[in-house]
């Protein structure tokens, strides 16, 4: 049953012509019409289906106004690390104990950062953190012996992009509460990061073809890129 806030929202907006990210940001707030803070989300179609392979995007984009939530870190290390992980702040920190807790399902945590000696260890749990989207991965900055740069990153706003096997990729950018400014940066930084890899992807035309920005519990509207890539 559709409540009686949300057929006050526009009706057809996926009908309407594309507009640049920073002209509809206002309209997207105006349509946050709920009692809670609601995220603004990002939403990317790309250009998946490939003669020889599909694209399998994966990598991370640091925030600059971070995403307006709190990220529990945990982190698998050797003892001689513990102090640095807690002084970076980790809420979990451990080793054999760590790993055997979590092969038992215990995945108390949103972000998992693990030292390259003990990844040997943790690799093992593939069919436990990998369905999660939790095993770390050099690529994405959570494998590495510089524990309070990877957890420092990870509270202050860093975020995964990734696509699904139908070519979907979705994204908080933050909150409603945030400044235009803010936001603004966040969605920039994005653009960035999904720049850098098309660079370096083996692609045939754009990687991009749609964008869309919503709000949590509100309506889609397409954004049009400034640029193809």
């Amino acid at each position: 049953m559709v409540s009686k806030r949300f057929n006050k929202l526009p009706t057809k907006t996926k009908d309407l012509n594309s507009v640049s990210f920073d002209k509809i940001l206002d309209t997207i707030k105006q349509n946050c019409t709920t009692k809670f803070d609601e995220s603004v989300d990002l939403n990317f179609r790309i250009n998946n289906k490939q003669k020889k392979n599909e694209v399998n995007l994966r990598t991370v984009v640091n925030l600059p106004g971070g995403t307006g939530k709190k990220t529990k870190v945990a982190v698998v290390c050797e003892e001689g690390k513990f102090q640095e992980a807690k002084d970076a702040k980790a809420d979990i920190v451990g080793a054999d104990d760590l790993i055997e807790k979590i092969k038992n399902g215990d995945l108390n945590f949103e972000k998992l950062i693990c030292t390259p000696s003990m990844m040997i260890k943790l690799s093992k749990l593939g069919k436990v953190l990998g369905p999660k989207g939790l095993m770390p991965n050099p690529k994405l900055g959570t494998v590495t012996n510089d524990i309070p740069k990877a957890v420092s990153e990870a509270i202050a706003g860093q975020v995964e992009i990734r696509n699904d096997k139908d070519g979907n990729i979705g994204l908080s950018i933050g909150k409603k509460s945030f400044s235009d400014e803010k936001l603004l940066k966040n969605y920039l930084a994005v653009i960035e990061a999904l720049e850098k890899e098309k660079s370096n992807l083996t692609i045939k035309g754009d990687l991009i073809k749609q964008a869309f920005v919503t709000s949590t519990m509100g309506v889609s509207y397409k954004i049009k890129l400034e640029k193809s890539f």
